[in-house]
């Protein structure tokens, strides 16, 4: 069955990161992911939370929230449960990108605001807020505040972007629109490296049980897109001396 906007079922909705999209965070991007529009921006601080205080390294964490209009009718601004969680599925995310002991005693927190949501809010705030924390550390490095000779890649070894997949009409199909997430008999989150690994699988039968099959399409699905994103992402990183 055709996708009401004619993509195929392996298809991302058109992608654009716009970098240095806030001026006074240590980074930022705008991401698109079709009618879901997220803005990341992240921010270092010199302190660590109580539990790594001389520890010698550092810790990522993040913040989620939609703006009131974002959806079709207002959202209230106080954050329930469902933006908590998937505030802490973030700094998960980020933090499995990263090699804290190079971070030193220090903290980046990740901003993610959902100005418009149309589906994969959680994926396009993770993917974005990838991005802005490489752009921080790319930061602390041009500054000489972390160790001699760091690169980009000894903190950040292999990228991590996210997306959803899901059972649709019986079809299994890649980044889900609001309309399509809605009505799926399974939707699934998949967060993953660009070398392929796997750091966290979120996926729910809505209506009956889905077999392994199904399973191993979606996650086949997931990984095409991943790869996508990973070049997206990289081909932002490789032009930050223009932003």
């Amino acid at each position: 069955m055709q996708r009401s906007d004619g993509r195929k079922n392996d298809e991302l909705r058109p992608i654009e990161i716009i970098p240095g999209f806030q001026k006074h965070a240590e980074g930022s991007v705008l991401i698109k992911l079709g009618d879901t529009w997220v803005l990341c921006s992240a921010t270092v601080e010199n302190q660590v939370p109580p539990f790594l205080i001389d520890q010698g390294t550092g810790w990522i964490t993040a913040e989620y929230s939609m703006l009131p209009r974002s959806t079709h009718t207002r959202t209230r601004r106080a954050q329930g449960g469902r933006g908590k969680e998937i505030q802490r599925l973030i700094g998960r995310a980020l933090r499995a990108a990263a090699d804290m002991s190079r971070l030193g005693p220090r903290m980046i927190t990740v901003d993610c605001d959902v100005l418009q949501a149309d589906g994969g809010t959680r994926v396009a705030s993770i993917t974005g807020g990838y991005v802005a924390v490489a752009m921080a550390v790319q930061g602390l490095i041009d500054s000489e505040a972390l160790a001699k000779n760091t690169v980009l890649t000894d903190v950040l070894a292999d990228p991590v972007a996210a997306i959803s997949v899901g059972i649709v009409h019986g079809e299994p199909r890649l980044d889900l629109a609001y309309e399509e997430d809605s009505g799926a008999s399974v939707d699934m989150n998949v967060v993953m490296t660009a070398s392929g690994k796997l750091i966290e699988v979120q996926g729910t039968a809505e209506r009956e049980p889905f077999g392994r099959t199904q399973l191993d399409a979606m996650l086949d699905l997931a990984a095409s897109g991943i790869r996508q994103l990973c070049a997206a992402q990289q081909s932002v990183l490789d032009r930050r001396d223009r932003i």
